[in-house]
């Protein structure tokens, strides 16, 4: 099954543990599953990877339409019934919640997996798992909702038999 990777799944490795100056594997793993038809991400991911001054941001400029993939009339549709959920009154979710999910790349990645049958790979955890009030709809619970995979980076190195070895 094919996987779709958020956005900080990118900048968190970036920043803190594959860093590109000491574990080039990681960057390379991702290219390499990228032409294999395992590993690939949404334009709009890209739009945000690109925004910054950085390695990760030229990495991103330096990748096309077959890792960082456009959105399609499928995903438009599937993105109509997130929209639909997220402004149901039952889910509890306040206005500003909901606008600031619809204005960024999550639920387009979240509605690109529903239209394709891809997983997500994600860092973020489920709100359920929190205590208190939540302040922020999550891609877990998004995709729980849709019967939609969702994992870890790690979740898909060990899936995927990764090895980032010297």
């Amino acid at each position: 099954m094919p996987y779709l990777i958020d956005a900080n799944c990118f900048i968190q490795p970036k920043n803190q543990y594959y860093g590109f100056d000491f574990c080039p594997g990681f960057w390379d793993w991702l290219e390499q599953q990228n032409k294999a038809g395992v590993v690939f991400s949404i334009d709009k991911i890209a739009t945000e990877l690109k925004r910054g001054n950085d390695e990760l941001a030229k990495w991103a400029k330096q990748k096309n339409a077959t890792f960082f993939l456009p959105l399609d009339t499928h995903t438009v549709s599937s993105m109509a019934q997130i929209s639909a959920w997220v402004n149901d009154s039952n889910t509890g979710f306040s206005s500003p919640q909901i606008e600031g999910f619809l204005k960024c790349a999550d639920p387009f990645l979240i509605a690109y997996a529903l239209a394709h049958t891809y997983t997500v790979v994600t860092l973020e955890v489920s709100a359920s798992n929190k205590t208190g009030k939540k302040s922020k709809i999550k891609i877990p619970d998004v995709c729980k909702h849709f019967n939609v995979g969702c994992i870890t980076i790690f979740d898909l190195l060990r899936q995927e038999g990764a090895r980032l070895v010297i």
